[in-house]
């Protein structure tokens, strides 16, 4: 059995010694190639992630990653340009026409409170007089635009004994008070009845110095106003207007405005001659 096994193992040795040595080298080369080529492939790989995984690449790519991407900053002011937009695109010129409305001035802001305050003064003391002199009614609820009826003038006048004859109770006078009032006088005209002389004009329009801005000054009255008027009537000799046809016309407040600065350019050019202010 022994003698048996040591033949086979000399028959195996035969054979390996026998082989083809250069067969057997090339099977080695041909192995080692391999070896050396899945070497060599895989050293490549390992250099060329090593090489793309460094800091530096690493850093560009984010560089430019941070390039293409917007900041933070950037999206705000996105955002905000984007709100903006949508807020004008539909109502782009309601903020412009709200923008464009200027502010009202502090200096016109105070006077018209001052105005304020003088007519409601005024209006109360009207109220408290017991002479039944002057009455006033308010047009359409407006503090600034006044509707005054005059009741009473000389009685020993004409125009007193027109009024009575005629059933007339009063002269109905409107009175308009600007912005800068009462440093500048009010516009006043005579509504009804239809005068004559007496210095009212065209349109009811009334020729009095003190009504013009040279002969104004603020410590005037409604009240005082109002008397000095009533004394004029009687002294340029007004009367009421009885002709057919003509004293129905009403007075016109444009003719009157239109009357009244060319008369007021008149008398600036020649001088007042009646009635003077002292007048009363």
């Amino acid at each position: 059995m022994a003698t048996l096994l040591r033949k086979i193992g000399l028959i195996r040795l035969h054979d390996r010694d026998t082989e083809d040595p250069k067969h057997h080298q090339g099977s080695l080369k041909g192995t080692k190639g391999n070896q050396k080529n899945n070497t060599n492939k895989h050293c490549q790989t390992a250099n060329e992630t090593n090489i793309l995984s460094t800091p530096e690449i690493k850093a560009r790519k984010l560089d430019q990653l941070g390039k293409d991407k917007p900041s933070g900053k950037d999206k705000d002011k996105q955002g905000k340009d984007a709100k903006e937009k949508q807020q004008t695109g539909g109502g782009g010129s309601k903020a412009t026409s709200a923008s464009s409305i200027p502010p009202l001035a502090p200096h016109r802001q105070h006077c018209t409170q001052v105005r304020t305050r003088r007519l409601m003064k005024e209006l109360q003391e009207i109220r408290r007089l017991g002479d039944n002199f002057i009455t006033v009614e308010l047009v359409e609820d407006n503090l600034y635009d006044w509707n005054v009826k005059l009741h009473q003038v000389d009685k020993d006048s004409a125009l007193w004994q027109d009024m009575k004859e005629t059933s007339t109770e009063f002269i109905l006078l409107n009175v308009t008070f600007p912005d800068n009032f009462p440093f500048s006088p009010p516009f006043m005209r005579v509504l009804t009845p239809r005068l004559e002389n007496g210095y009212v004009l065209d349109g009811g329009a009334i020729c009095m110095e003190l009504l013009t801005p040279r002969g104004w000054s603020s410590a005037y009255t409604v009240e005082a106003v109002m008397r000095q008027f009533a004394a004029s009537l009687v002294k340029g000799q007004g009367r009421i207007c009885r002709k057919a046809g003509k004293s129905k016309k009403a007075f016109s407040r444009k003719e009157a405005e239109a009357t009244f600065k060319s008369l007021v350019k008149t008398h600036e050019k020649y001088g007042w001659v009646s009635p003077p202010v002292s007048d009363g």
